[in-house]
């Protein structure tokens, strides 16, 4: 069971490093949102729809419980 514990300690601390990397830098953030609008604008312009006004936002809480899950589940999954 020790392999379980290293690995949801690596994902919470590279959760956690990804959010204050997007806090010590400010802009990083808006640039990656500009380049994966920019990447679906082209994607649904191959698929014909123009309709942008639905945005989803995901809260760093829930990123980090949905790491912590699909931690486990891929970890359980590989020792099966």
């Amino acid at each position: 069971m020790q392999w379980l514990a290293v690995s949801i300690v690596v994902s919470v601390v590279l959760t956690v490093i990804l959010n204050v990397a997007l806090r010590i830098f400010p802009g990083t953030g808006r640039r990656v949102a500009r380049g994966m609008d920019h990447w679906a604008a082209r994607a649904s312009h191959e698929t014909g729809t123009s309709d942008r006004r639905v945005r989803v936002w995901t809260p760093w809480k829930a990123m980090l419980i949905g790491s912590l899950i699909l931690t486990i589940i891929v970890n359980l999954l590989i020792r099966i």
